[in-house]
């Protein structure tokens, strides 16, 4: 006897969202998340077909303090080329279209299903931006992490150690987004952001229920060609190896506001990009309760077209919880 396939809906799947009365509920989204970052993200059309290549300034001419009659040896700049990759997430529903029709409220169900599938989108690039790495998983794109990965690297001194040692890490990330500084990206002559397609009702081949055939079924399809530009890594700062479990007992705890002032510090200028700080909601509870400890209140909660904003020194404090608790120690 065949068995259907757990990426089917089910007449289970259909009554569980009936209200009573036979109509599509308002589902509670218990899955959603927070992840700020998205809205966060200056975006810019890439200048190659799969991604984006930034040239940057890697040394300077030599300047000479010339003397009478004497001359000087010309010179030049130096410059390298960065190729930015870009991911292309997928994602499609098929749902028998009888089962869609059962209430008489197609739209509703399907749209049911659709946010879903765009909470799914959300998650999976806001996982990438912090977490992706194209050198282990090739149809990703680099994000955040990988970048700032080494106290030793060419760009260490924008990673900041708050000193833990376990299993039980996290991260805040200082993030300045520029057109010059770091964007998101989408490929050279392509749509920007999340695309639905609503393809209707169609046939198709089924390999589930009862031997193989055909059916109709309605079916949507989600696309999202994003990548990130970091053309100037001197405009995130990450403060690493914070320890989750000495965070929440408040011994031994990292030292958060003083860390976040030394971020701030690494950015160049302030004024070449639009900064903003991400933690998840463990680090961002402890960053509340450590500054009532402080003689100078460091945060304060601005009225944004009538929602509060948490800022620190006058950057934004968001939430993504896509930012891990469990991150290996940088080292």
């Amino acid at each position: 006897m065949a068995t259907l396939a757990s990426n089917v809906a089910t007449l289970a799947d259909h009554a569980k969202r009936l209200d009573p009365d036979g109509k599509v509920p308002m589902i509670v989204e218990l899955l959603r998340q927070r992840n700020a970052i998205l809205d966060d993200m200056l975006w810019k059309e890439g200048n190659l077909p799969t991604g984006h290549r930034t040239t940057v300034r890697i040394g300077l001419p030599t300047v000479t303090a010339r003397r009478l009659n004497e001359g000087v040896v010309p010179s030049k700049s130096t410059t390298a080329q960065i190729d930015e990759q870009c991911a292309m997430f997928e994602a499609i529903s098929e749902v028998d279209a009888d089962l869609v029709k059962l209430n008489g409220n197609d739209a509703g169900f399907r749209l049911s299903e659709a946010a879903a599938f765009i909470e799914a989108m959300n998650q999976t690039m806001a996982q990438t931006l912090f977490y992706g790495n194209a050198a282990i998983t090739p149809e990703y794109f680099t994000g955040l992490a990988p970048r700032y990965a080494s106290l030793s690297g060419t760009n260490s001194q924008n990673i900041l150690s708050a000193g833990g040692a376990g299993s039980d890490n996290t991260s805040i990330w200082l993030v300045a987004w520029g057109e010059n500084t770091i964007s998101g990206i989408y490929p050279k002559a392509s749509k920007a952001g999340l695309i639905h397609e609503d393809l209707g009702e169609q046939m198709i081949q089924t390999g589930v229920g009862i031997g193989t055939g055909r059916m109709k079924a309605f079916i949507d399809r989600w696309q999202w060609k994003c990548g990130l530009a970091v053309r100037d890594w001197r405009y995130a700062v990450r403060i690493a190896n914070i320890d989750v479990s000495n965070l929440v007992s408040e011994s031994g705890a990292a030292d958060l506001i003083k860390l976040m002032i030394k971020a701030i510090h690494r950015l160049p200028d302030l004024s070449s990009g639009r900064p903003v700080f991400y933690c998840n909601r463990t680090v961002r509870e402890m960053l509340d309760i450590q500054a009532l400890n402080k003689s100078s209140y460091q945060l304060n909660i601005d009225n944004v077209d009538g929602k509060p904003v948490t800022k620190f020194r006058g950057i934004r404090i968001e939430t993504c919880d896509q930012i891990l608790e469990t991150e290996s120690v940088v080292a």
